[in-house]
């Protein structure tokens, strides 16, 4: 397997090379209140982080670094709070493969198992996704600083970014010319319960992103509140981990069945969507927040293969009560007891209770501040994104605003991002795109930044092309009495 690798970094190596990549570098360092200037910093070593230091280390960027809080090998969800057994993406996706052939997971799977194992895969499991991802940092030899958490992000006036960074050493500070937030689904906010949960205490109460030991639900009774995806992972895992049941609480009549984004999805969407105007980017997310995505048919099987799952449609949690160290879950058709309650709710975008983004939070522009749809079109979730510039960066919210400049100089690529660009940081399919947008943008926004520094070398470049030897002046020789023929 291991020869089987090595063979396949040569391969990447060559295409890397008929390609002419990485660029060479271009970027003069930079020295503030003596420190050491980032370049590019990179909040989050998953995903999107990952193909954003690729991204970049391809255009010529080099003096980046990307600081993660997981340890190395658990950046992300897929092998920390995700239950599924295989990922929901077609396998078939380059994902973060940035237009090389070598490094997509497809290269990577057939060189260890061949292409007869791919094409009879259904699914890649989420484990060796993690393994791939793994080897992508490897190969590519990306600087990711793990067990390092951004602590506070302070706005400069001279434009720079100043992290307050945090990790077992003690705190650390750094200064960037451009941040990048690769924090994933949860980045920009937390894990959203419902009032109802709040009415028993927190020890029968889990959310579907919290860690917590599934083999401790041996025997229980367990009630997961949600039908999307996440939902059916968690109650799958539950049942296979030996609960004595599970009761999945769905509000709506019907799970829902049509994944209008996948069914709807193109290059034209993943270039086009960014240049929709606003009222139409707000119609289309606002129809998938109310239609929902359905979770994928063989999550749904993985838990209705126990007889002891139960669904019950129609039946939003209006109530929930302590009764002899269980909790009652009131619903419409009925009363359920339960030891555990999961809840697969998603998350809210509340930029502004993280406690690392208060030094920006209040200078940026929601799409509250630059859009008001109709009444029947408002959506609270939808109004809170962050209304991003062309390049993913944060606008102000006020023109007038002293730090404007330094607030451009954040850019979001992670989930919040969607809003304003499409579904391209929120899954693998189309995170490749996206982060070929995000670093085209930072590359010109560095350059023009250094556009005094680019015209000076321009005008004091004198390393001559031609030495005056390589031809011979036929007037010159006449006037020396050779006849130049």
């Amino acid at each position: 397997m291991t020869h089987c690798l090595s063979e396949l970094e040569r391969r990447l190596a060559d295409e890397l090379l008929l390609l002419n990549l990485p660029a060479k570098p271009w970027l003069r360092p930079t020295r503030v209140d003596g420190r050491d200037v980032l370049d590019v910093a990179v909040i989050g070593g998953g995903l999107c982080g990952l193909v954003v230091l690729a991204a970049l280390r391809l255009a010529g960027v080099e003096n980046v670094q990307a600081f993660d809080r997981a340890a190395q090998g658990r950046e992300g969800p897929w092998v920390t709070y995700a239950r599924m057994q295989t990922l929901r993406t077609a396998k078939e996706a380059a994902g973060p493969a940035l237009g090389i052939p070598s490094l997509g997971f497809r290269a990577w799977f057939e060189a260890q198992f061949g292409r007869a194992a791919f094409e009879s895969m259904a699914q890649i499991p989420r484990e060796q996704w993690m393994e791939y991802l793994n080897w992508y940092r490897k190969v590519l030899r990306l600087p990711v600083l793990n067990d390092t958490e951004l602590v506070a992000t302070e706005l400069r006036s001279d434009g720079l970014i100043g992290l307050r960074l945090g990790s077992a050493a003690g705190e650390s500070y750094r200064l960037a010319r451009r941040v990048v937030l690769a924090t994933g689904l949860d980045g920009m906010g937390a894990p959203w319960l419902p009032e109802v949960a709040a009415r028993v205490p927190a020890r029968f109460v889990a959310h579907s992103a919290d860690r917590f030991d599934m083999a401790a639900l041996a025997g229980k009774r367990v009630a997961v509140v949600g039908a999307g995806a996440s939902a059916m992972d968690n109650a799958a895992a539950a049942l296979e981990a030996g609960a004595a049941r599970v009761d999945l609480f769905i509000r709506r009549d019907d799970i829902p069945r049509v994944e209008k984004f996948s069914g709807t999805g193109s290059i034209g969407v993943t270039h086009g969507f960014v240049g929709l105007p606003d009222a139409y980017k707000w119609q289309v997310m606002r129809e998938g927040e109310r239609a929902q995505i359905p979770p994928p048919r063989h999550s749904v099987l993985r838990v209705s293969r126990h007889a002891n799952a139960y669904f019950h449609l129609g039946s939003p949690v209006l109530d929930l009560l302590e009764r002899d160290d269980a909790v009652e879950v009131v619903t419409p058709k009925g009363r359920y007891r339960s030891d555990k309650l999961i809840f697969a709710t998603g998350f809210a975008i509340d930029i502004a209770s993280r406690p690392e983004f208060a030094g920006f939070s209040a200078h940026i522009r929601r799409w509250s501040d630059a859009y008001q749809p109709a009444p029947e079109q408002a959506d609270a979730k939808l109004a809170a994104s962050p209304y991003l510039g062309p390049n993913f960066e944060f606008l102000p919210r006020s023109p007038d605003d002293a730090l404007a400049a330094a607030v451009s100089h954040i850019h979001c690529f992670a989930y919040p991002a969607v809003l304003s660009h499409g579904k391209l940081t929120s899954g693998i399919p189309a995170v490749s795109h996206g982060a070929q947008r995000l670093v085209r943008g930072l590359v010109r926004s560095l350059f023009v930044e250094d556009r005094e520094h680019y015209l000076d070398t321009f005008i004091g470049y004198a390393t001559p092309e031609l030495l005056g030897d390589e031809w011979r002046d036929a007037d010159q020789a006449l006037e020396a009495g050779h006849d130049p023929n």
